[in-house]
Formats: structure tokens, C-alpha cells, sequence
């Protein structure tokens, strides 16, 4: 008598009183630059928040999804064995998509700077995505991305989610990334037409720009934040680049 007394009437009325109720704190750590990582769910919904400000929701993962299908959907046919570099892990939705695309050949290196984000992904939020880090294919390196961006040549696809987008959020340092030297070590890191495909929570044509200065060839899409989404709703943007061949 008492749930049906209180039961939301509405939709609206759904929202706000799930709003009502409190976030639980799972855990909170001190992550890089010396601020705090927290991990917080409510009714089953997580957050990832960096310094108090939300950078990740287990609500919205559309468009984490979407960077593995546009990635390595844009590969050339035929790889048998492709290797893929995931900067970012977030809460496991993109390398879950990628490994659902991929071969039992393929090679998947994460790179993840916090490793109290590796920690959850194995722990609370394993579940989420189906456990990909169990995934005999996946390899994580707690380390900065840039660590792994050597002139080898050496992957087909690197996909990035790392923080805000071009615009860092959490880390200052990682507007580096983006820059001019940034785009190079990319360039240099991909195989001959080879795929870089970036998350941004919004347009940014001083970076596509710079894509396209740095010898990729670029081209810029919208996906929804949630899943099934379609066109309503908030939308994150990929900037798709492909090393173009005569570029050095």
C-alpha cells in the first residue's frame, strides 16, 4: 500500500522522483593531478565524476559504442588479424562493441590512465558491458595513451575517448593529444590507411582542421549519447580520420 501510495503517476514525475533519491558513494580514490575519482550509483545507474563534475554514466553509452562500429567499420576488408588501440576505457561499452566486430585473431590494447577506472571495470562495473577485460584478446596498459603512440605503423585502428574530447576536461595535459604533435604521433602510430576515430561531446573544427593538416583524411559524423537514441536527444561527435597513403 505504502509503494502504490508513492508510486510515480508520469513519466516527468518518474524522472524527478528518481532524482530525489540519493547517489551511493562505491568508492572514491585520488586519481591523476591530484584529484578525486569518485564512482557513485543510484537504482543501478553508474557515474565516473573527476573533481565533482560527471565524465561518465553507464545512462548514456551510444555514442561509446558508435566509435567502435564507425572505427572499425571504416577498416579495409579482409584483415585477419587487426590490432586496435582503445584510448580510454571508460566503463568497458567501447571495447565490448569492438570486440563483438572483431575476429578471434584480432589484438585489442586499452590504454587507461586511472587505474581505479581499470579497478571498477573489473569489479562493479564488470557486468555492464559483459565483462570484455575476461576477453582472451584484450590487453590493458595503465598508462597514458601517448606512451603507446610510437612511429611503428604498428595498429589498423585507434580509437579515442579520452576525456572531453580536443577540449580536456580533467586533465589539462590531455589538450596535448590534440594538438599539432599529438595528431603526428597518431599518424605515425597507424599502419598505411590505417583508421583514427575520436569521441568529442562536440564539434570542434579547429581539430578537424589539424586532422587534415597532419596527413589524415577526415571526415566528421554525429551519434546519439544513448543507446537506440535516433535523432533526439544529445548527440557526441566522431571525427573519423584515415591516414591518407602519400602522407609521410
Amino acid at each position: 500500500m505504502l509503494g502504490q501510495l508513492f508510486k510515480p503517476q508520469s513519466r516527468a514525475a518518474a524522472v524527478r522522483w528518481l532524482q530525489m533519491k540519493p547517489w551511493k558513494n562505491i568508492e572514491t580514490v585520488v586519481g591523476p593531478s591530484k584529484v578525486a575519482w569518485r564512482l557513485d550509483e543510484r537504482d543501478g545507474v553508474f557515474s565516473i565524476r573527476v573533481d565533482g563534475r560527471e565524465l561518465m554514466s553507464s545512462a548514456q553509452h551510444g555514442s561509446e559504442e558508435a566509435l567502435a562500429r564507425v572505427g572499425l567499420g571504416a577498416l579495409r576488408p579482409g584483415l585477419k588479424s587487426p590490432q586496435v588501440l582503445i584510448g580510454g576505457l571508460g566503463m568497458g561499452f567501447t571495447v565490448r562493441a569492438a570486440l563483438d566486430l572483431l575476429s578471434p585473431e584480432a589484438q585489442v590494447t586499452v590504454a587507461e590512465l586511472s587505474g581505479a577506472v581499470v579497478s571498477w571495470n573489473r569489479g562493479p562495473l564488470a557486468s555492464l558491458a559483459g565483462r570484455p577485460l575476461e576477453d582472451p584478446r584484450v590487453a590493458v596498459a595503465v598508462t597514458d595513451v601517448r606512451t603507446l603512440l610510437k612511429p611503428s605503423r604498428r595498429f589498423d585502428a585507434i580509437l579515442l575517448d579520452v576525456d572531453n574530447g580536443p577540449e580536456g576536461l580533467s586533465q589539462p595535459a590531455n589538450r596535448q593529444l590534440y594538438g599539432a604533435n599529438g595528431v603526428a604521433r597518431f599518424h605515425s602510430a597507424l599502419k598505411p590507411g590505417g583508421v583514427w576515430v575520436v569521441w568529442s561531446a562536440g564539434p570542434d573544427a579547429a581539430f578537424v582542421a589539424r586532422m587534415r593538416q597532419g596527413g589524415f583524411e577526415v571526415k566528421a559524423q554525429s551519434a546519439a549519447a544513448r543507446s537506440g537514441g535516433g535523432r533526439k536527444g544529445t548527440r557526441h561527435h566522431l571525427f573519423v580520420g584515415t591516414r591518407a597513403s602519400g602522407h609521410r
